[in-house]
């Protein structure tokens, strides 16, 4: 069966040194090969984009190795099992795993994110984001790190993106007055009129600066960064005494390798206002996975959580779907559908 199949794939040509576009992947086709032993065959129907991924195109040291050239670009996705040679694995069952940019994609159920299961009636595409990497990153970064209490100021970056719209619903959900930095009035008004947020500062068409001086002077209990850069910066003089500040992402710097993106200039706020910063990556709580997953769950399944996704339909968008993350063209989790 598998030897009629043509895989449509994108793998890396060349490594991007500041912003990332179609030029730097090739795409590709293939006859898929006949499955080994404990082999299965994949159809993906859902791609996941991510920030990061323009990070594992770096060839620097980092939590994971770099995606090499001519590799298949990672990422995660979802699909059907149709072939199987794999005791544990059927086909029809429905899975995702770390499967990348292509049609088909044959796995042993191993490798740096284990295939799992996605369980009867979600919706597919939820395992790659809400109840998959974007959720947990979510959880534990505000939970564990962030230590949020009810009545404290909870402020977010990049809050209309997959990440920061579940850290805020889940700061509401504690009692906390929640702000958001979203780029765009629809993003924002959503925010507002659906996720309940008590304020949003458009970074588009607003002075950040001046709109936090305003809605949060030395007031911001838990600043959860997923942007870096002169929002940072801005946050930093804006913090309460003993704040935390949790750092997840740095979309603004494009994550770029030739011109480091620039620190902090008021870094000494932290021993003025004694506040604590940490970063943290999600693969460090592995073994907590499914304590994060149930909860997210229940909270969706109750409607305490609302999700929105951006996608793109066909394989050849998958180098615009990463390319617009770092301009703010998606709106929720990025996603392309095959």
């Amino acid at each position: 069966m598998t030897e009629t199949l043509t895989n449509k794939k994108w793998t890396l040509g060349a490594r991007p040194e500041t912003s990332v576009s179609r030029e730097h992947f090739k795409f590709e086709t293939e006859i898929v090969r006949p499955l080994a032993d404990g082999e299965f065959l994949v159809k993906n129907q859902y791609i996941a984009f991510e920030p990061a991924q323009r990070g594992w195109l770096n060839d620097v040291r980092s939590y994971l190795p770099p995606v090499a050239i001519g590799e298949v670009m990672r990422s995660g996705a979802a699909g059907e099992i149709i072939a199987s040679k794999h005791s544990d694995y059927q086909a029809g069952e429905l899975v995702q795993g770390s499967f990348g940019w292509q049609e088909y994609a044959i796995s042993d159920g191993t490798g740096l994110f284990p295939v799992t299961k996605i369980p009867a009636g979600i919706p597919m595409s939820y395992p790659l984001h809400i109840f998959g990497l974007t959720g947990l990153t979510a959880y534990f970064g505000l939970l564990d790190l962030g230590l949020p209490k009810a009545g404290e100021t909870v402020l977010i970056s990049g809050a209309a993106g997959a990440t920061g719209s579940t850290v805020g619903q889940i700061a509401k959900l504690l009692g906390c007055r929640v702000i958001g930095i979203a780029g765009g009035q629809a993003k924002c008004q959503w925010l507002i009129d659906e996720l309940g947020y008590d304020a949003v500062i458009d970074y588009k068409s607003d002075s950040v600066e001046q709109q936090l001086q305003e809605v949060c002077k030395n007031s911001i209990d838990l600043f959860f960064d997923n942007v870096g850069g002169e929002i940072l910066d801005h946050a930093l003089v804006n913090m309460a005494n003993n704040g935390r500040i949790v750092l997840c992402g740095g979309i603004s710097s494009g994550y770029q390798v030739k011109e480091l993106p620039p620190g902090p200039k008021n870094y000494m706020q932290l021993v003025i206002r004694r506040c604590h910063m940490e970063g943290f990556i999600v693969l460090d709580y592995v073994d907590r996975y499914p304590e994060a997953r149930e909860q997210l769950m229940q909270w969706v399944d109750e409607g305490k959580i609302l999700v929105k996704e951006h996608i793109l339909e066909g394989i050849e968008q998958c180098p615009e779907a990463l390319a617009g993350l770092f301009s703010g063209q998606n709106f929720g989790k990025q996603l392309v559908k095959i």
